[in-house]
């Protein structure tokens, strides 16, 4: 296997059919459980370890670039290594998949929620499994800050990003961006005085080993840039395929219409998702819940539980939350006809996106490999995303763990808990679920499983 191969281009020589590899990426779909540490696991140990299609360096490299994309990084990631395969099928086949298991079953698990939610068999299990939810998302914060805040600087970019949304509810966008701005001007500044930069915190990979044989490896040069012809025409196209959809939409029913209102606020979603599902549901939860009103802060836990449950980039959540507005807010057509239009419409602008930024910026990001710079800002949001998921946390618990909140008015955008309405089997599933978490090291399988086994126990036990 050569490392002349050219990424995007599939060659004699090449070694790996395209039917091969679209069965190793559904095999990967399936197993695309946990989030997307899971995730990327499963495709380390397949591409790299088991195939050997990409050295460890590439996929690090490709790892490390997805990251700074907004949208899901593992289903990126997996566009970006079927790109380099195959081209653009590769890439549709490899992201394609990737989704469409966690589509099928959140679709399923929607249908069901708003069928059956109101039963107490199932009300006792989702109680069980909010603060078992409410457990993994501050795992996620601990994991994510290990890797991310490795000095002063990042600690400091972490807690004016917290600052930020949970006191002043600056927009998360805004957020992203400031500390990607910062990373990027703070290593050039200390570059130019010649000292060490402390935003390369998120390291590019060394050289490959001497004796790997992979189809992409770091041996040869950068690939050059492509034509901007090209580059436009793929833009172009991947617009379209983005946007005629919901101009349809808005010519069949209407500007104001349900379908139309979430096609336009998951398309500004899917711009802004840096940092992962965890980073931007505070954003998503602030407008579907206190702004749109499509569902409720447990209903949005709800959907999180079932996102963490099926396969699939756990942003597949935006899924169940169009599907509940549309449900809601129908319009002319039947609630359960319109939930499933509003999965589709918010999966497809969810997705579609992620499409466009791999096919015209991955060739970019092969002629870029190895700049400083970008990694300096790659880190700076990193860390801005600790601190927001810490925010996102704290959000999730003032409803978990109370009953009643209260939101402070300006100059404060925040919301608190109620002392007196704290919900103390709520507490303890939650101490439960943290202790098997950090202590026992269990999986998400295992310990959403326990929470909703306690869940049940407690209504079981107190009629609930």
């Amino acid at each position: 296997m050569s490392g002349s191969v050219r990424p995007g281009r599939a060659a004699p020589a090449h070694g790996v059919s395209f039917g091969e590899a679209a069965r190793v990426w559904a095999r990967i779909a399936a197993q695309s459980f946990g989030g997307p540490a899971g995730q990327i696991a499963v495709m380390q140990r397949v591409l790299v370890d088991e195939k050997r299609w990409f050295s460890q360096d590439r996929f690090l490299h490709a790892m490390s670039y997805t990251m700074l994309l907004p949208g899901p990084e593992a289903q990126q990631l997996a566009t970006y290594g079927g790109w380099m395969l195959h081209g653009w099928r590769g890439g549709l086949v490899a992201g394609g998949l990737f989704v469409l298991p966690g589509f099928v079953a959140i679709l399923a698990l929607s249908l069901l929620y708003v069928g059956f939610a109101d039963v107490a068999l199932v009300s006792a299990i989702l109680f069980g499994l909010k603060p078992a939810v409410l457990a993994i998302v501050v795992e996620a914060v601990v994991r994510i800050g290990r890797r991310a805040l490795r000095n002063r600087i990042m600690v400091q970019i972490a807690a004016a990003a917290f600052v930020a949304i949970f006191v002043f509810g600056v927009p998360f966008p805004w957020i992203v961006a400031g500390a990607g701005l910062l990373g990027y001007i703070g290593h050039t500044l200390t570059q130019a005085d010649g000292g060490e930069s402390r935003f390369l915190v998120v390291r590019q990979p060394s050289s490959s080993h001497p004796g790997e044989t992979s189809v992409f490896d770091d041996h040869h040069a950068p690939a050059p840039p492509p034509s901007l012809g090209r580059t436009l025409g793929v833009a172009a196209l991947w617009l379209a395929i983005w946007w005629l959809p919901v101009l349809a939409l808005v010519a069949v029913t209407g500007r104001d219409s349900i379908f139309v209102t979430e096609g336009l606020f998951f398309s500004k979603v899917a711009v802004v998702t840096f940092g992962g599902a965890y980073a931007v549901l505070a954003y998503i939860g602030q407008q579907a819940v206190e702004v749109y009103g499509w569902l409720s802060p447990g209903e949005m836990l709800d959907g999180l539980g079932m996102a963490e449950t099926t396969p699939g980039p756990l942003i597949q959540v935006v899924q169940f939350v169009g599907f509940m507005g549309a449900y809601r807010f129908p319009g002319e057509l039947d609630p359960l006809v319109a939930g499933l239009v509003g999965s589709v419409v918010t999966t497809w602008v969810t997705y579609a996106p992620c499409f466009l930024w791999i096919f015209t910026g991955a060739p970019y990001i092969e002629h870029l490999r190895g700049r400083a710079s970008l990694t300096a800002a790659l880190s700076a949001i990193t860390a801005a995303v600790v601190g927001v998921i810490l925010n996102l946390a704290i959000w999730f618990a003032a409803h978990v763990f109370f009953r009643e909140t209260v939101t402070l008015g300006p100059p404060v955008d925040t919301t608190l808990p109620v002392p007196g309405s704290v919900d103390v089997a709520a507490v303890a599933i939650g101490a439960a679920a943290f202790v098997v978490l950090f202590r026992r090291h269990w999986g998400i399988f295992r310990t959403l499983g326990l929470g909703a086994g306690l869940g049940l126990a407690y209504a079981l036990a107190t009629g609930m």
